[in-house]
């Protein structure tokens, strides 16, 4: 929660929560620690309907407490994924990786017109030729629309 500011809208991201091989125990261990890069660290606003969910469940924890699970530990990586497996299973989704949600979004945000250096600063990204080559698939709806567009930009139809 000390991360969420409620009242301007923004979620900060200042730490990341990841597994970590340790080859010495050759196993894996749950690790928190800053973002890979400087433009990592970013603001992130806050839409209407993700608010209201956070409004509506904030009461019930503390600052110290993490806004998912209202523990004062981050939750396990691969909860995540699991859970996210289990409901696309459910909703007869054809399965995703949990990350592909970060590659929808971007490229939803540029089918919806954002430009792309706001995409990219949401993401995180330092340049925005990441952007673009990881995370921006444009469909042929797409490209018809653009090649629409450059026609009717010369006045042919």
């Amino acid at each position: 929660w000390e991360n969420t500011d409620l009242l301007r809208r923004v979620i900060t991201v200042r730490q990341t929560v990841g597994r970590v091989y340790d080859s010495e125990q050759n196993r894996t261990e749950r690790v928190t620690s800053t973002p890979k890069t400087k433009t990592s660290n970013r603001e992130i606003p806050i839409g209407k309907e993700l608010f209201d969910a956070l409004r509506a469940i904030k009461g019930k924890n503390t600052a110290e407490n993490y806004v998912v699970g209202g523990s004062q530990s981050p939750k396990e990586p691969r909860t995540y994924r699991e859970y996210f497996s289990r409901l696309l299973k459910r909703l007869n989704i054809p399965r995703i990786v949990f990350h592909g949600l970060r590659h929808t979004f971007a490229t939803r945000c540029i089918e919806c017109m954002c430009d792309y250096k706001t995409v990219s600063a949401i993401l995180g990204h330092s340049n925005v030729a990441t952007t673009m080559n990881l995370y921006v698939h444009p469909d042929m709806e797409q490209k018809k629309r653009c090649i629409s567009k450059m026609f009717k930009s010369l006045g042919k139809n």
